[in-house]
């Protein structure tokens, strides 16, 4: 809880949003400061519970250690250095857009699709799964060190089938009872693996960005989701088999619940981190109240903007030249989310010498998420029938929906 200071109490009388800010910097400024913090979001925004465990990486002590955990309503993470494009299935996260794609269930509506800044790859939350996050000096930061804090949380909970593996993720062995083993081994359990037993499950994968004076590692649980067979239909990009990217490229896993109720598994990471870091203190419930800090609101309009979504994006080609069907080629390169260059040509098994035009100049550095007609650009940046680049600009639609509308985002808020 926040203790309101004599100060506060007077902002209070004076004016509602002086009281929030005012007391909002003292609670800030006062925990900020301590050796051992503990934070639990009451939100479910995205945007905003990563807003504030960047705040809190960038402006908390150089020597304290910080715990924040949060629940996000249904929403795609990808990480700083990915392609968008390539991870996602945009179509579906946008239902104000007319999409041939279907799935089963059907879609969930609006799926936020947020940019993190910290690197690793792409994960699906909503509300059964726990997300957990401690901040620390770098010399005090391992790979390991937290995910094993998360297992003996989850050991504590009677999940003795959960280990930390050779990635540094956290997984439930599926095989049957085989041996004990010391208990006290996070990355080993009484369950056969491998050759001897069925694939492990992963429930939590982690990512960490460093700065030179903070380490940050943060992860996902898995506990009850209700999306698990839809998830992939989400993580299926149509453009994949299409796309040549540099950067970092998501590695598939199979995924289960843990099937544990997400209080008692804040409950006991919040006891393990205790333990680790020697401390009891309560933790700080935060919220959407700390939007009125100037920081945070700007991190969280950062986050939220189209342009840190895309045009964050590594470079890539988009090609059709794969496609046996294809009447013209296009190759097309993005760099930064812009239009780069790009060229059309025959199919090599019409003409050993493609004809190619060349991209009109004007064209170059249009975002590519501004695109709102595929035909319009095509027919004004190529001299091409508009017999032949009907179905081309039909599976440029598929390659790159629109991106989902701030009204719609609004309509979940």
């Amino acid at each position: 809880m926040i203790i309101q200071t004599r100060a506060c109490r007077y902002a209070r009388l004076r004016t509602p949003q002086a009281y929030n800010r005012r007391c909002l910097s003292q609670c800030t400024l006062d925990r900020l400061a301590g050796p051992v913090q503990s934070y639990i979001s009451t939100s479910r925004d995205p945007y905003l519970n990563l807003s504030i465990e960047h705040h809190l990486l960038q402006k908390t002590a150089p020597d304290s250690t910080v715990l924040l955990l949060y629940v996000n309503r249904p929403s795609i993470i990808i990480g700083r250095n990915q392609n968008p494009w390539l991870e996602v299935n945009l179509a579906l996260l946008n239902p104000g857009r007319q999409s041939r794609v279907e799935t089963e269930p059907p879609g969930l509506g609006v799926v936020d699709l947020v940019r993190r800044r910290s690197g690793g790859g792409t994960v699906f939350h909503d509300v059964g799964n726990v997300n957990w996050t401690v901040i620390s000096p770098p010399k005090d930061f391992t790979r390991d060190k937290h995910a094993e804090m998360v297992v003996r949380a989850l050991r504590g909970c009677g999940i003795d089938r959960s280990r930390v593996n050779e990635r540094h993720d956290i997984v439930l062995d599926q095989g049957e009872r085989n041996a004990e083993v010391n208990s006290g081994n996070t990355h080993s359990t009484s369950y056969k693996t491998g050759p001897e037993g069925p694939t492990p499950l992963k429930v939590s994968g982690s990512a960490y960005k460093l700065t030179r004076q903070r380490a940050l590692h943060h992860g996902t649980c898995l506990l009850s989701s209700p999306n698990l067979n839809i998830i992939p239909d989400y993580l299926h990009s149509p453009a994949k088999p299409y796309i040549t990217a540099r950067g970092v490229e998501s590695v598939s896993s199979p995924v289960g619940n843990i099937l544990l109720d997400n209080d008692l598994f804040i409950a006991r990471v919040q006891e393990q981190f205790a333990e680790l870091y020697g401390t009891s203190s309560a933790s700080c419930r935060v919220n959407e109240e700390w939007l009125e800090h100037e920081l945070i609101r700007k991190g969280y309009d950062e986050l939220k903007s189209f342009d840190w979504t895309y045009l964050q994006t590594p470079q890539f080609t988009l090609s059709n030249d794969s496609d046996a069907l294809a009447e013209i080629i296009l190759d097309l390169t993005i760099r930064n989310g812009t239009v780069a260059s790009g060229r059309i040509r025959l199919p090599r098994t019409r003409t050993r010498d493609p004809a190619t035009v060349q991209m009109l100049d004007e064209w170059s550095g249009q975002k590519v998420h501004e695109i709102d007609s595929w035909h319009d650009f095509i027919s004004a940046a190529f001299r091409v029938e508009p017999s032949q680049s009907d179905s081309l600009c039909r599976w440029l639609e598929r390659m790159f929906p629109l991106p989902t509308t701030a009204d719609c985002r609004q309509d979940i808020e």
